[in-house]
């Protein structure tokens, strides 16, 4: 098993390295402007390591896009970036750390959809994400794909649900952890298919992957960047993905929303602080993010991979947040699985 666990979490870092992202030319001048007339206690910022807390696993794409992007600081500001993994309880130990931070820019949240949407309204945690996080910019879209283990009889999503039909409460669809966006999409496959399968929740999306690659459960979804790599060892098998049209990536594998009209199933990273952190030195730190993912060749190997670049500014991101809560409350509810008031 720890052998295997390596492999993961190998195979996974390889994918991003020397990978990174771009925005709209409207975002960057956006984002350039809010740094400019912020005030000038950005200017010497940073002047020390800086550190970034995720909340998940090593290996994991969430972890891999903050070290791309930690890399990305390092170099334009001469700092070291301190790259914080802090997995368990669905990523709210790493979401309360950060909540509690000191709001001077060293610390900062590396956080998914999960995080700061999902979970506080599955669980009740001790962070308040209006009260407690200054949003900095979104990061990336990710798309994601449904796999199957290769001893599961099915080459497709139609073929795994009447798998699960004539099985009721026999088959495992593993998750990073309760409350995150890949087991949201387990439920709402489990709705829409109306089908009977056993969630499963891992601690962190590079146990997830051993689960599924061992046959511990059946199938699971995770990123297109997280999955290729089993997929092309044919250690997994694409079944279908997760986006509302066939990724270029990935053209040959059907959507889910081809079999179940309607289905949706990707997650987002952004990049946050504290929310008392001076807006100056929000400003600064959007406008390093936008920098980073306007460089062309950095944009087309993310898309290579799946992954959607997203830069926004501050108030672009707290609106898509919004949304984002309204639409996944109709899913939580649907599924029953609203936390009690």
């Amino acid at each position: 098993m720890r052998n295997l666990s390596t492999i993961v979490v190998v195979a996974t870092v390889a994918l991003f390295s020397g990978v990174a992202f771009t925005p709209s030319s409207g975002q960057a001048q956006t984002a350039a402007s809010f740094d400019k007339n912020s005030g000038s206690s950005a200017q010497g910022y940073p002047v020390r390591p800086i550190r970034i807390i995720v909340p998940n696993t090593a290996g994991s794409g969430m972890d891999n896009v903050t070290r791309l992007i930690g890399q990305r600081f390092t170099e334009a500001w001469g700092q070291q970036i301190v790259v914080d993994d802090r997995p368990g309880a669905g990523g709210i130990i790493g979401h309360e750390l950060a909540a509690r931070a000191a709001p001077d820019g060293y610390t900062l949240l590396f956080s998914a959809s999960a995080g700061v949407v999902i979970q506080p309204m599955m669980t009740k945690v001790s962070y308040d994400v209006a009260r407690d996080f200054a949003p900095i910019s979104l990061v990336v879209n990710s798309i994601q794909m449904l796999v199957s283990h290769p001893s599961v009889a099915a080459s497709n999503v139609e073929e795994l649900m009447a798998l699960a039909r004539a099985r009721p409460g026999q088959l495992n669809c593993g998750s990073s952890g309760s409350g995150g966006s890949n087991h949201l999409t387990c439920e709402m496959l489990k709705v829409m298919a109306g089908v009977d399968f056993v969630h499963v929740p891992f601690k962190g999306t590079s146990p997830q992957m051993i689960g599924v690659v061992s046959g511990q459960v059946q199938f699971a979804f995770a990123s297109i960047p997280t999955t290729s790599v089993f997929v092309k060892a044919r250690k997994l098998r694409a079944l279908a993905q997760g986006g509302s049209s066939r990724s270029p990536v990935v053209p040959d594998v059907p959507t889910v929303a081809e079999t179940y009209p309607g289905f949706q199933a990707q997650t987002w990273y952004a990049l946050f602080a504290p929310r008392a952190t001076p807006s100056a030195i929000v400003g600064r730190l959007n406008a390093e993010v936008v920098k980073m993912l306007a460089d062309p060749p950095i944009a087309r190997r993310l898309t290579e991979q799946g992954l959607d670049p997203a830069p926004s500014t501050p108030a672009e991101l707290t609106a898509y947040m919004r949304s984002e809560t309204e639409r996944f409350s109709r899913i939580i509810k649907v599924a029953g699985l609203a936390r009690a008031p």
